[in-house]
């Protein structure tokens, strides 16, 4: 795929060339993902499977966060069990002690190095857990305190902001979830394809770009499995541009913080084609209302509704819509931060691995 912004051979690095060459690399990454990892994905999660775990806890930190959420909603709607986001520091900072009997513990993490991370999974196996850690380093520490592990065959990865790391553990954790169910995941085939396609609308993105060179302050909103995507594409605006994101449910924003958006609020909306774009439906009629400068990444008939916005390939089954949602939304970040003159790939004050209490 062709970048402007992309090192030549014996040409001098410009600013974002790590962060726009790992963005190119996702649809080879979702490739290999279906094609090498998806057979012992399927092994790792029939064995689970068998197991019968009565509910499922998730921890992460940061953009492995808001995969988990993802894994979340995939667990509530397509398995029907119950599913949260862990609070570490009841383990690791208030040494509470739990009972997790027939409990599945999902730990998801780019390097398996946050030394949190490995605690918190470390305490959930000794509390009876059945304990999973989903990679990009099977030979991490996180990995090896793990009774399964998964790798989400990323590659190295070397921008501090994540992106093919980010789209391999959706897939992974996709996969993993249908395994558990005795699915064979096929809504994911076409992935890989339909990511190219999105990636290569570069223009259509870099034109997007321009609305918010100069912006103070971003809203994202979303539902269902739109909202992780929000909470993603905010962190990645955040950590790259240095604007002030907020992302928030539908449901959440129309209670109170609505109040803040007027008719000169940039607001971009993530709205799935399915249910959780149903469920977004009020939200977005009255952003509309209030004059809102609504962008909309999503089907081309909510784009035509909205002041402006990226479409996405129609007929993609909803639950693995996020792996495509995030594309123009990391792109968009990269855009916003070459427009106002700095670095993504250098980033203020982040590290790639976080080692948090």
């Amino acid at each position: 795929m062709s970048d402007t912004h992309a090192v030549t051979p014996g040409s001098v690095p410009v600013p974002g060339h790590l962060m726009a060459g790992e963005m190119a690399e996702q649809p080879a990454v979702l490739r290999r993902i279906l094609d090498e990892g998806a057979p012992r994905i399927r092994e790792t999660a029939a064995e689970i499977a068998a197991r019968s775990p009565r509910f499922v806890l998730l921890t992460a930190r940061g953009t492995s966060d808001n995969a988990a959420l993802y894994a979340k909603y995939l667990v509530e709607v397509l398995l029907g069990k119950p599913a949260g986001l862990t609070s570490m520091s009841t383990t690791t900072a208030y040494g509470a002690r739990q009972d997790l009997t027939d409990c599945l513990v999902i730990t998801v993490s780019q390097s398996g190095g946050s030394p949190d991370l490995v605690a918190s999974t470390r305490a959930a196996r000794e509390a009876g857990a059945i304990t999973l850690a989903v990679t990009n380093n099977p030979g991490s520490p996180l990995a090896e305190v793990s009774e399964y592990h998964i790798d989400v065959l990323a590659g190295p990865e070397k921008a501090l902001p994540a992106t093919k790391t980010y789209t391999a553990e959706l897939l992974a954790l996709y996969l993993f979830v249908e395994g558990l169910r005795g699915g064979d995941g096929a809504a994911a085939k076409d992935l890989p394809e339909l990511a190219a396609a999105v990636l290569a609308r570069q223009d259509e993105v870099r034109k997007l770009a321009e609305r918010y060179r100069f912006a103070q302050r971003l809203v994202l909103t979303s539902r269902g499995y739109g909202y992780p995507t929000a909470r993603e594409a905010a962190l990645k605006l955040m950590e790259t541009t240095y604007i002030p994101a907020s992302p928030f449910s539908g449901a959440d924003l129309l209670h109170g913080p609505l109040a803040m958006v007027d008719n000169v609020s940039p607001v971009i909306a993530i709205v799935p084609d399915g249910k959780g774009g149903e469920a977004l439906q009020p939200v977005l009629d009255r952003l509309r209302g209030r004059g809102a400068d609504l962008v909309v990444i999503g089907p081309q008939d909510q784009v035509d509704a909205a002041s402006a916005g990226f479409a996405l390939p129609p007929g993609v089954p909803e639950e693995v819509q996020p792996i495509l949602e995030i594309l123009p939304l990391q792109r968009l970040a990269y855009e916003v931060t070459i427009a106002r003159g700095q670095d993504p790939d250098a980033p203020r004050a982040l590290a790639k691995v976080t080692e948090t209490r």
